[in-house]
């Protein structure tokens, strides 16, 4: 399993914006993509304006897939317009263990 841990700062003012996009986009992925294990949105406690997600998929071709996606494509353009420029940062990890 791939996980992809994504950290971004979104404008105050796009929030809502955002908040619609992020919500589709993991609603899809999740509900639409075989590949794709969980894709959690979090919001910093402190900083509303800052996001974590944890992404989890099959491998390295569930990722490709979801880039590829319809629904991706459409969550580009909200992010290009609402995450602050220079901000995301996406990692890539391999999940050694779970705990549910």
């Amino acid at each position: 399993m791939i996980a992809l841990i994504v950290t971004l700062d979104v404008y105050p003012e796009r929030l809502d914006q955002f908040l619609a996009a992020i919500k589709e986009n993991a609603e899809r992925t999740f509900n639409d993509e075989a590949g794709c294990k969980y894709f959690d949105v979090t919001q910093d406690t402190k900083n509303p304006t800052h996001f974590i997600f944890y992404e989890l998929y099959e491998n390295e071709a569930a990722i490709e897939a979801h880039r590829a996606a319809p629904h991706f494509a459409k969550w580009r353009q909200a992010a290009d317009a609402c995450v602050v420029k220079g901000s995301q940062v996406n990692t890539f990890c391999t999940q050694l263990f779970h705990h549910a």
